[in-house]
């Protein structure tokens, strides 16, 4: 199986390498704000992403990082910021999330969305969720919620809601309720046609010839192709050195009715933690794909986990090629599809000691088994933010083959 990676733009060889040029329009020549320091990588999914509408692509990543830098730069912890760029992205009719989401079988919308806070290592989930415009908005309030402790009667509050009990919680939440019909765009509405006429069409042909059955079955696979996997996530580090994620989806298209992702598991769709005894690095990452996929290997908490190590574009590498690409869990699919966004940071060795706020060293990286991945990232130091398509080498294979990328930039401290 061949794997084909694309080296990081700056992949340093120790934790506490300085900012090379790549990452220096990150940072600005003055001291730091102390509230003025953070943070903030985004993805518009793994996928296909057509050069016709890559413009739109990285016009709404830049405008997620740009919506969590506001709040960086307004004081906000990470929790906060990681789920402004989510609604930016839930909004954006160009995304399989929130509005533009992909419709089922029965022509309905119903979003995954979680979010995890690195702190508190707190976590909320919505599964399913229709009639709600943002569905990260209700993760993050039973994220708030369950932070507040035990319910009357010593009742355990609820961190993972489906279904018609999501949002009946949310409306009862102050989260206002939107028809689904005013989510679905044109071009959602037209996908669900087409797709719909597709199913039909294999299932003629699957009663009339049953040896057709397989391949019919397949192509069905391919034509819907990996442009529905587009799931939308961030990660963001706060002025404080705190870490979120974030991940919000509509689902492949033609889901069956109930069924529910990545973006809702545990552990799956995103993951993020503060570095403590044990662990020298705060860690987010959040995912995108295909959600059996991305389920079954628990993707967004190997990551983490591996990340933890020295090297952490090998340890991504490592991760993506041998517990995805390879998993045995995996072994009975010819295709893996999927995408990681990784955070990781910790406290510079050679900032003064004395001083309040010390500089934060910031790795970003990002990988992906589908022929493409739209990213944006930005320093809430940054005036702009930078986006960039990645795309697998000509000649790769989709679900056998992988990308990694990525860079480094120091916060909080001038260049030398």
């Amino acid at each position: 199986m061949e794997t084909i990676t694309r080296e990081a733009k700056v992949r340093p060889s120790s934790p506490f390498l300085k900012a090379s040029s790549d990452s220096a329009s990150l940072q600005r020549d003055q001291a730091p704000d102390r509230k003025a320091m953070g943070f903030v990588l985004v993805h518009a999914g793994a996928g296909y992403h057509s050069e016709s509408k890559a413009k739109e692509y990285k016009h709404v990543c830049k405008k997620a990082c740009q919506r969590a830098v506001e709040k960086l730069n307004a004081g906000a912890l990470a929790v906060e910021a990681v789920t402004a760029a989510l609604v930016e992205l839930e909004d954006s009719p160009f995304t399989n999330a929130g509005t533009g989401s992909n419709l089922n079988l029965s022509g309905e919308i119903e979003c995954d969305a979680s979010i995890m806070d690195g702190r508190s290592l707190h976590y909320g989930a919505v599964g399913a969720l229709s009639g709600i415009k943002n569905p990260v908005l209700v993760a993050n309030r039973l994220l708030s919620e369950a932070q507040k402790g035990k319910l009357s009667a010593g009742r355990v509050p609820p961190c993972f809601l489906v279904g018609r009990g999501a949002y009946h919680w949310a409306v009862d939440h102050g989260i206002p309720p939107c028809p689904s019909d005013q989510m679905a765009t044109k071009c959602s509405l037209s996908a669900y046609k087409r797709n719909k006429r597709k199913i039909e069409l294999a299932e003629k042909v699957e009663c009339s010839a049953g040896a057709q059955v397989k391949r019919s079955r397949q192509s069905s696979g391919k034509q819907n192709g990996s442009g529905s996997l587009d799931t939308v996530g961030a990660v963001v580090v706060d002025w404080e050195g705190n870490v979120a994620a974030a991940v919000s989806s509509g689902g492949l298209a033609m889901k069956h009715p109930g069924r529910v992702g990545q973006a809702a598991h545990y552990g799956c769709g995103c993951w993020a933690e503060n570095a403590w005894k044990l662990n020298p690095y705060s860690i987010a990452v959040s995912t995108s794909g295909c959600g059996e996929h991305l389920m079954r290997t628990m993707l967004a908490r190997e990551c983490s986990a591996s990340a933890q190590s020295e090297d952490a574009h090998q340890a991504l590498l490592d991760t993506m090629q041998n517990k995805f690409i390879s998993s045995p869990f995996l072994a009975s699919e010819d295709c893996i599809l999927g995408g990681v966004i990784v955070l990781r940071c910790c406290r510079c060795a050679d900032s003064e000691p004395s001083a309040d706020l010390r500089a934060l060293l910031v790795e970003f990286l990002w990988s992906h088994t589908t022929e493409s991945m739209c990213v944006g990232y930005m320093s809430a130091q940054d005036c702009k933010a930078k986006t960039h398509i990645s795309r697998l080498p000509p000649g790769a294979i989709a679900g056998q083959s992988l990308a990694i990328e990525g860079g480094v930039c120091r916060l909080g401290s001038p260049v030398d």
